[in-house]
């Protein structure tokens, strides 16, 4: 019986929302019969929605059952010892074709006082940006929480909120607790932790299908929002180079980079404690490592296993792929899980 782990590919999941989009199916998606799709979840391991194996003998196991098999092997010791079968991150693709609400996340202490087992710091890799479309990070100038909340209520929230027209493959990166939105014709690559919190703050007054206006959570977000100023530009600056990696952003829940691919490329893993997911955000690429070749077009991932010694990176003319790793490397000490660090559980 065949039970060596290989690189893993995923089936994608579909979500129709209000503001999405259709431009996924120009990248070979079909989500039929829903209208449009305006997240696709390339990878996940939200309860509930945990993402299917599409390739090998492990397919039709969710990823979170090839976790509990496989442990350390697949994701890394201390990424198991931490997060137990729940895979730390989540990938998507969100296709706007209307303003997104704006919004924020809870960091993690906010979140476990909650409820909630994580908070959500993400990151944007733009993939399509039509001429004007705008997004929101953050406020122009330090703000004080009486004078948002004078302007939430008079309607008039955007004139104290920073907004960027953003192009093709700039970056943004958005940590827990600042306020953001994004507008309508974007596509976004999104990389966050594995939560689906989301306070809604301002929706435009818009309705659902049956005619109710959309929940707020405004005393919600009170606690939640940093209301920092930002300096400059809200995008990453960064400069990458043809089948070289560049660090497009660094924090404790992920390090992604870019690979711009036009030849083949080999990657030692060997040092690497974790595990390794290329995300293509562009083009057609293939990735072999452990004597499996998993092949992606755009808005696809591999998971290539934490005991993987190398990888191999090949593309069909040009691509682009996401490399998104955990930093293990000063995890000393190893907490418990994030459940096990709220007060009073007990399993």
């Amino acid at each position: 019986m065949q039970s060596a782990l290989y690189p893993l590919k995923f089936l994608p999941l579909y979500k129709n929302v209000l503001w999405g989009g259709n431009r996924l199916k120009d990248y070979g998606f079909n989500y039929d019969p829903l209208p449009n799709c305006g997240e696709l979840w390339v990878l996940s391991s939200v309860d509930g929605k945990e993402s299917v194996i599409a390739n090998g003998f492990l397919a039709d196991n969710t990823l979170n059952e090839a976790i509990e098999i496989y442990m350390g092997d697949l994701v890394g010791d201390k990424v198991f010892a931490r997060y137990g079968t729940q895979f730390p991150l989540l990938f998507k693709v969100i296709d706007a074709a209307k303003d997104l609400s704006i919004q924020v996340h809870p960091e993690d202490d906010l979140a476990q006082r909650r409820g909630m087992p994580y908070g959500k710091t993400e990151m944007w890799y733009v993939m399509e940006a039509n001429a004007g479309a705008r997004l929101i990070s953050g406020f122009r100038r330090d703000t004080d929480p009486d004078e948002y909340r004078h302007a939430l209520a008079a309607g008039c929230l955007e004139e104290l909120l920073h907004s960027e027209e953003p192009v093709a493959g700039d970056v943004f990166f958005i940590p827990a607790g600042r306020v953001h939105a994004l507008g309508k014709g974007l596509m976004v690559a999104e990389i966050q932790q594995t939560s689906d919190c989301t306070y809604r703050i301002y929706d435009y007054n818009r309705r659902d299908a049956d005619g109710n206006l959309r929940q707020l959570h405004t005393e919600e977000a009170m606690d939640a929002i940093d209301f920092g100023g930002i300096r400059g530009h809200a995008s990453t600056r960064y400069a990458a180079c043809p089948d070289t990696t560049t660090t497009l952003a660094a924090c404790p829940y992920f390090i992604t980079s870019l690979i711009p691919l036009t030849r083949p490329m080999r990657k030692n893993l060997e040092d690497m404690e974790s595990f390794v997911v290329y995300f293509c955000v562009e083009g057609l690429a293939a990735v072999k490592s452990m004597d499996h070749i998993v092949p992606l077009h755009a808005g696809e991932c591999v998971l290539v296993p934490a005991v993987a010694e190398s990888v191999e990176l090949f593309c069909e003319g040009a691509a682009k792929l996401l490399e998104v790793t955990i930093d293990t490397s000063d995890w000393n000490d190893v907490p418990p899980t994030a459940w096990e660090r709220i007060e009073g559980f007990e399993g």
